[in-house]
């Protein structure tokens, strides 16, 4: 049954910020017949997203039942992706998520992932789980989402804004992230610094996430076509986005420790992203000074190793349609629909 606000969105529709989030709910809502355009401050090639690891797995959001009820969400939409990996840049990969036991993963993935197990003692060292996620390759599947928008008819714009009162619709969207801080105002938006190292694989097919208690250091390496990333850091408040050639000489030692091969990999690139991040995601409805309809949508923070891409992009639309979910981090519930530029399943 149509709403008000349903006809409200026959509109036009702006989305402020070109990330996987932004991008996402772009696509969505062009898909569900919306007048779209998205308004990126830089090519989706060089956003924040671009720089993540990509690895399936609710991280670092709140709240913690939303998200994981999101990342199910997601999880659907990532499997069907994964059919057309070349495509998409999403792939169905096994791995282990060291220090986990199959005791401490929650009935919310256990029934929803039966290939969950313990990892044997060649495959990690101490307690591990061997899991089968989606690994994401976000050189690809960004611009695969552009393609998908412009196939809908949405359109993307450069243009970076200092108020959002500047986009010219009656509804628009904001899913800038970091520079939420900023444009909204909203304090409470912080940045989260990931530094990875990218390498030419040695021959590694699995991908390991580990965690050491003590010191709070996440390690991850995760096998994307013709490279390998290693990482991590998760470095609260911290703003620089440049390199730091101690942290990286310590990734690499690191994943090497895990994996000796590593050691003597070559390094292609060093790169450094600032995750939005924030107590809890900011999925809400608000006004313009001027009245016209306004969505928030950041504050995702990261996916697993990196990042977890998402299904926002519903969920905002279901801030005023009465729809939607979500899925934290960053991106957004695809349904797999016809692709562009080929056939595919259906919705």
């Amino acid at each position: 049954m149509e709403t008000e606000l349903d006809g409200e969105l026959t509109g036009e529709v702006v989305v402020v910020g070109g990330g996987v989030i932004g991008l996402t709910t772009a696509v969505v809502l062009a898909e569900r017949g919306r007048r779209v355009r998205l308004w990126t401050r830089e090519p989706v090639e060089r956003t924040t997203s671009v720089v993540a690891g990509g690895l399936w797995w609710p991280y670092r959001i709140e709240p913690v039942a939303l998200a994981q009820a999101w990342a199910l969400r997601s999880l659907d939409v990532y499997e069907e992706l994964a059919a057309r990996s070349e495509e998409t840049g999403v792939r169905m990969v096994e791995g282990v998520l060291g220090e986990t036991g199959p005791d401490e993963v929650g009935a919310w993935a256990s029934a929803r992932l039966p290939g969950l197990r313990a990892a044997s003692p060649a495959e990690y060292a101490g307690t591990g789980l061997w899991a089968r996620l989606p690994l994401i390759d976000m050189s690809v599947h960004l611009p695969w989402l552009r393609e998908r928008l412009a196939a809908a008819g949405g359109a993307v714009e450069d243009r970076a804004v200092t108020d959002l009162a500047e986009a010219d619709a009656p509804v628009v969207v904001n899913c800038t992230g970091l520079g939420s801080r900023e444009l909204v105002p909203d304090p409470a938006v912080r940045p989260v610094r990931g530094q990875l190292v990218v390498v030419e694989n040695p021959g590694i097919r699995t991908w390991l996430v580990s965690a050491d208690a003590g010191s709070g250091e996440t390690t991850y390496f995760l096998p994307q076509p013709g490279r390998l990333l290693l990482g991590g850091t998760a470095e609260d408040d911290v703003w620089s986005d440049e390199p730091d050639p101690a942290v990286a000489e310590a990734i690499v030692r690191r994943c090497a420790a895990l994996r000796p091969e590593i050691a003597g990999a070559r390094v292609l690139a060093h790169r450094v992203g600032l995750r939005p991040a924030r107590d809890a995601v900011r999925l809400e409805r608000g006004t313009l000074p001027d009245g016209r309809r306004l969505v928030h949508n950041y504050g995702h923070g990261a996916v697993a190793g990196e990042e977890q891409a998402d299904d926002d992009a519903e969920h905002a639309q279901g801030i005023w349609l009465g729809a939607v979910e979500a899925s934290g981090h960053v991106g957004g519930l695809l349904r797999s629909g016809r692709p562009p530029g080929g056939a595919g399943p259906g919705d």
